[in-house]
């Protein structure tokens, strides 16, 4: 008899508490520090509390996960004999799937980690695809290469509007981060297999726009099955301009626009979207 598989992944990931629920998912929260004090995601911080402070000038940065809870949780899943398979967030981004893949060796329990080489909607489209599949009694394997043709068809494209962030982690020098303040310059990046790209870039919010404009171009014969707008506190009618833009007016798209977790927030900055597209049919490599 197969054993059962047991799904985690973590909280960088994009879904909905009934998502959660329903697919019994279990997540282990990741820590930003803000002022020099840590704080633990959806523990003691929420994403609304995060976009309050990034509102008041308070530049977050990301915080290594703490090894521990990965075992602890890897253990406690397992002890019944369960499988688990942990999706972790890109590595580009964050050193979350190494602190997994070293917490999964040290664990009593048998545990597969996959770099789901994605993050917020993106690495939700996996978690619940082998959530599904493992509901269905498929194998570890089958879930693996299910997760690849998923990441094959997500593109993640976020749309910088404010460099604070970027220049604070270290990701824009500071002389870089003032110039371009002096020219209010927009970016766009998108986060590849091993890297996270500029894009396009602009001057105003008309280069978001025209962006979006080129994704739905992109998609006219490999359509758009689910979109997220995954924000830091951006302005409804603008998501809903962006919406509008990318999904044709005949589309059956799932569509969800959320906050961001802090861990995303540390890295994009007040205004940003995410927007996070899985498409019918693989996308070009270019796009990836």
């Amino acid at each position: 008899m197969t054993k059962p598989i047991k799904i985690v992944t973590d909280s960088s990931v994009q879904l909905t508490p009934e998502e959660i629920k329903e697919h019994n998912i279990t997540i282990i929260p990741l820590s930003v520090e803000v002022n020099g004090k840590n704080y633990i995601d959806g523990e003691d911080i929420s994403r609304e509390e995060l976009v309050e402070q990034l509102r008041a000038g308070n530049i977050p940065k990301t915080s290594q996960p703490a090894m521990g809870r990965f075992i602890d949780t890897f253990n406690e899943l397992g002890k019944d004999g369960s499988q688990v398979l942990a999706i972790m967030i890109s590595d580009v981004l964050s050193g979350t799937f190494e602190t997994a893949l070293s917490a999964a060796d040290m664990s009593d329990s048998d545990v597969t980690v996959i770099n789901s080489k994605s993050t917020d909607r993106g690495l939700a489209f996996q978690v619940l695809a082998a959530a599904k599949d493992a509901a269905a009694g498929k194998s570890i394997a089958e879930i693996k290469e299910h997760c690849e043709d998923i990441y094959s068809r997500t593109t993640i494209d976020v749309l910088v509007d404010n460099l604070d962030c970027l220049v604070a982690g270290g990701r824009v020098s500071r002389f870089a981060g003032a110039l371009t303040k002096l020219i209010n310059l927009k970016l766009i990046v998108r986060l590849r297999e091993h890297s996270l790209d500029v894009y396009t870039k602009g001057r105003s919010r008309k280069t978001f726009i025209k962006h979006c404009t080129e994704i739905a171009k992109q998609h006219e014969n490999n359509p758009i099955e689910a979109l997220s707008l995954s924000n830091v506190g951006t302005d409804p009618a603008f998501l809903e301009k962006i919406k509008d833009t990318i999904l044709p007016e005949n589309s059956n798209a799932s569509y969800i626009a959320r906050l961001t977790s802090p861990i995303i927030m540390t890295h994009t900055g007040l205004n940003a979207v995410g927007v996070i597209t899985l498409a019918k049919n693989p996308e070009p490599e270019e796009n990836r």
